[in-house]
């Protein structure tokens, strides 16, 4: 068993991202952290090409005691078993502490076991009050307020009375002591299985992020995610727009993340894309009509152009006319 490993839980619609996220993590991994590529069993012979000595790919049939084989609770079965696959997979033996890596990601820069370990037994917890996507109107009305109902429901279930809301939305390290605790001591007692906690609200980071504040399996170590998220094309284009690139976010993150929700239309998406690719893949055709509409009236009317200056040399000569500057200066 290994102290630290990534995990990534995958399947074959996302074998384009996993091939740039393992570029990536081979590009950075300084500490040689290994990694466990887990995937549906009809999927590992597409994913074996990966196969490497600091790769292994598995078949998520290693937890089919937990997996679920039906749609449920308003998700497809395959979304339920990679969350179940995250908070199951301790028990393979195989990490004492891992972190689980969404296809999508991507890896900025160097990194070290001492970006996600605060001891050397004991994980950082990420958590986050994500106050400004709550000050983001669309992200609010669309996302924030139906994820809130639900992740109240965690609490509820748990029992936990401290500062709310402190999670992740993925990227979060797991330590397999604090998920035996919470198999142990919250899913057993109740009859649960992984399942009835997913299906109850499905988001698998706040399950354990919560239950460690509220038993405290291990030393809470708290720390900001180290991944940056772009929710939704609007954060994306705009970071693109001011010029913002992969070695500007280096300076505060490990990772970066387009997410594929809204972006798997348009490929694999990068995160530095030129202003022009940006603008075709996020704005839409009447919009940019008007904006270009917009640009020319401005270089045409507004600028100091050619065109502009003409304007205002016949200005002036008009308004050398006699009594003209009068009226036009009082109104007369």
């Amino acid at each position: 068993m290994t102290t630290f490993a990534i995990l990534i839980k995958s399947y074959r619609d996302d074998h384009e991202y996993v091939q740039r996220l393992l570029a990536s993590i081979r590009r950075h991994n300084r500490d040689g952290i290994p990694t466990y590529i887990v995937v549906p069993d009809q999927d590992t012979e597409l994913f074996a090409e990966f196969q490497a000595l600091d790769v292994e790919v598995l078949s998520e049939e290693s937890l089919a005691r937990h997996l679920v084989r039906e749609d449920a609770a308003g998700l497809t079965a395959g979304y339920l078993n990679q969350e179940i696959v995250k908070l199951a997979f301790w028990e393979l033996g195989l990490a004492d502490n891992y972190l689980c890596v969404d296809s999508d990601a991507e890896f900025i820069r160097d990194f070290y076991l001492h970006d996600f370990m605060a001891t050397p037994d004991t994980p950082f917890t990420f958590m986050s009050e994500d106050s400004e996507l709550q000050c983001e109107p669309d992200y609010y009305r669309e996302t924030w307020v139906p994820r809130l109902a639900k992740l109240e429901k965690i609490r509820e279930a748990i029992g936990y009375r401290g500062p709310w809301l402190r999670t992740v939305h993925g990227h979060a390290v797991f330590s397999s002591a604090a998920l035996r605790s919470f198999a142990e001591d919250f899913l057993t007692p109740r009859g649960w299985k992984y399942r009835d906690a997913v299906e109850l609200c499905p988001y698998e980071p706040t399950w354990y992020t919560t239950w460690v504040l509220h038993a405290t399996p291990i030393s809470v170590y708290p720390r900001e995610p180290i991944f940056k998220t772009f929710h939704n094309a609007g954060q994306h284009l705009d970071y693109v727009l001011r010029g913002v690139t992969d070695a500007d976010l280096a300076r505060g993150f490990v990772g970066v993340v387009v997410n594929s929700n809204y972006s798997r239309g348009e490929g694999v998406v990068p995160l530095d894309l030129q202003r022009h690719e940006a603008l075709a893949s996020y704005v839409d055709v009447p919009t940019l009509v008007k904006a270009m509409a917009f640009r020319a009236w401005d270089i045409a009317a507004i600028k100091r152009t050619p065109w502009r200056r003409a304007r205002m040399a016949v200005g002036r000569a008009a308004l050398s006319v006699p009594g003209l500057r009068r009226f036009v200066d009082q109104g007369e």
